[in-house]
């Protein structure tokens, strides 16, 4: 299955609305944009590919050489520093972004609070921050159908939301909790989304090769995102944030 566009439907949308927001807020087109842990660059070659100025903080060599050579190929030039979300302050000038992505960061920092803290000192005032993170109950859920029934119960009642010692992920965050610790860190918190409901749990057999396959299943990620309770089995959660 071409899962790509099914994984990140939803948080495209997000960013498509808040990059308009803030352009047109701030009166220019050409936006600061900071990837916080962005990896390889998945979304910072196609937020340059926009025309933005996007800057990709990593702490691995290997992810920076490989964002290098994406950007290299697609023509577009994005700034690559190795480093770790918790040090952004030191790395970056206050004050000089207009939207910064947090992806799949949290879950690892050693402090979440300083990690958001750091994201904050970046941001102009109006900016926004994209949060994605691991949802506990979806790890759950994944743990059982995969026959794991003691990890998928223990998910559920440890506090970090994690399955065991052999968890790869430190903590896990439900909708709640996550919008909570961005409004402990001074963010005014939107509306927190499901991603990947049905994505990572539909047979590639059901989508590959079925015409408008793909498609439909993006629109039901999409109406999925929003929905009380599907939202709350995501395997990620969402939330765009604005520092006031």
């Amino acid at each position: 299955m071409t899962r790509s566009p099914v994984r990140t439907a939803v948080v495209w949308d997000a960013l498509r609305g808040a990059l308009a927001e803030r352009a047109a807020s701030a009166g220019r087109g050409v936006l600061d944009i900071v990837d916080a842990g962005g990896g390889t660059g998945g979304f910072a070659v196609p937020l340059a590919e926009l025309g933005h100025d996007v800057t990709v903080v990593d702490p691995s060599p290997d992810s920076l050489a490989a964002l290098e050579r994406r950007a290299k190929e697609k023509g577009v030039g994005v700034r690559a520093i190795q480093g770790d979300a918790a040090d952004l302050g030191e790395l970056l000038p206050k004050d000089g972004a207009d939207l910064v992505l947090c992806h799949s960061v949290l879950e690892y920092v050693e402090d979440p609070i300083s990690a958001l803290t750091a994201v904050s000192g970046l941001l102009r005032h109006g900016g926004a921050v994209s949060v994605l993170a691991a949802n506990p109950l979806a790890s759950s859920l994944h743990r059982a159908l995969t026959g794991h029934f003691d990890e998928a119960l223990a998910v559920l009642d440890d506090p970090e939301g994690r399955w065991g010692e052999r968890d790869p992920t430190p903590r896990r965050f439900t909708p709640a909790a996550l919008s909570e610790l961005l409004a402990a860190t001074g963010f005014a918190v939107g509306p927190a989304l499901g991603v990947r409901v049905f994505a990572d749990l539909v047979p590639s057999r059901l989508v590959d090769g079925e015409p408008g396959a793909v498609e439909a299943l993006v629109a039901l990620e999409q109406a999925a995102a929003a929905h009380p309770v599907l939202r709350e089995i995501a395997a990620q959660v969402h939330v765009l944030a604005h520092k006031p």
